[in-house]
């Protein structure tokens, strides 16, 4: 008896160590997030001269995905987990301390590497407390970092509210932060599931993960879309009101946060294949109603459906690829993310591309065509 208690104690703290990481995460980016109007503001930038800034951070997410595979697999996940959130927690006032523009693209680029260090290594470790579960779990973590977000984005609201500083702003989240890696670091695994020593450190995707990777670049070009293009497409196609221009944005993201609580649940019942068939066919249904009928009430109930949708897929993948019995868990995560961020990179330009071309509802008829892409490749991968 003693044992199972034992057992359950230690199980449990794995389990709110690798969650308060995945919150750790989510509250420093929804925080900078918050901010963006106004460090555009301080430092003068017109709308160009702010996209070329924030091009710094995906470019330092990219070139730390090959890197953060290797050291996952070099000197397992526990090690860079806690180093990467500390080095995340640190870089985020600087990014308030910004006084010219080359500075901040600087910060930028070391936020996007140190962040995504982080998100590889703290799916290592969810990878490995689900297998110490016995089940899956790995989506309950991302539904943590999604309330996150939209934590940091009430406390950014307030701190807006009240006249504060980006950099005060940023130093009260920092210290939270580093708070929670203090209380963290000890309660997180040691080793990672399926680590072997005579892994290669680099190697090619096998099918499985290729087919993996694919799924994430077709769900993270949906999840791009709907960040950038949400909005302008309830102004422009759908014609809300001011006060409902957010509303898609709002339904999409709530959805596809409680979507991840009970992903977890789904997959014990159905299985992950199924689950994610489903999930594809969801994604298009939902954007062919908002398609087919935009008006204010359909679009929101479309929004809803796409959340939904959007919500299990990149959880459940990670998990999928973190038992690769190929490669370890780091490599096989970084492979899988390298495909899925050039979906999520790539996805919102061609979107408006193809917008300019014709207009903003065909162009959202592609991101219906990829739903169903993901439930073609996850009918034909061996799962």
């Amino acid at each position: 008896m003693n044992t199972d208690t034992a057992l359950f104690d230690a199980r449990r703290n794995y389990r709110i160590a690798v969650s308060s990481l995945f919150f750790l995460s989510g509250l420093c980016f929804s925080s900078w997030a918050a901010r963006i109007p106004s460090i555009q503001h301080e430092l003068q930038l017109n709308d160009a001269g702010l996209g070329a800034v924030l091009l710094s951070l995906p470019v330092g997410l990219m070139v730390s995905l090959p890197l953060a595979g290797w050291l996952v697999a070099k000197f397992g996940s526990r090690i860079i987990v806690i180093s990467s959130a500390i080095l995340y927690a640190l870089v985020l006032p600087f990014i308030g301390f910004a006084q010219q523009t080359w500075q901040l693209m600087g910060v930028l680029f070391m936020f996007g590497l140190s962040g995504n260090l982080l998100n590889i290594a703290m799916n290592t470790q969810g990878v490995g407390v689900e297998a110490i579960y016995g089940r899956s779990i790995l989506a309950s973590f991302h539904g943590i970092w999604s309330l996150a977000g939209f934590t940091g984005a009430a406390i950014g609201t307030f701190m807006i509210s009240q006249h504060i500083a980006p950099y005060h702003h940023f130093l009260i989240v920092s210290a939270i932060a580093l708070l929670i890696v203090l209380c963290a670091w000890s309660f997180t695994l040691a080793t990672d599931a399926n680590a072997q020593v005579d892994q290669p450190i680099f190697a090619k995707p096998d099918k499985s993960l290729l087919n993996l990777g694919i799924i994430a670049f077709c769900c993270m070009i949906c999840e791009g879309a709907m960040f950038d293009w949400s909005g302008v497409y309830f102004q422009n196609v759908v014609k809300a009101k001011a006060a409902w221009i957010g509303a898609g944005y709002t339904a999409f993201m709530s959805t596809m946060a409680a979507g991840r609580f009970v992903a977890d649940w789904l997959v014990t019942r159905f299985g992950i294949k199924r689950v994610l068939q489903t999930s594809g066919v969801v994604i298009a249904a939902g954007l062919s109603v908002a398609i087919i009928f935009p008006d204010i009430s359909t679009s929101i109930a479309g929004f809803v459906l796409v959340g939904a949708g959007v919500s299990s897929v990149v959880p459940l993948v990670y998990s999928a690829a973190g038992k690769s019995k190929k490669v370890s868990p780091g490599v096989a995560l970084a492979a899988v993310s390298t495909i899925g961020y050039l979906g999520f990179l790539i996805g919102p330009p061609v979107i408006g591309f193809i917008a300019q071309a014709s207009s903003l509802r065909i162009s959202f008829i592609l991101i219906a065509v990829l739903g169903l892409t993901t439930t073609l490749v996850a009918s034909k991968t061996k799962w």
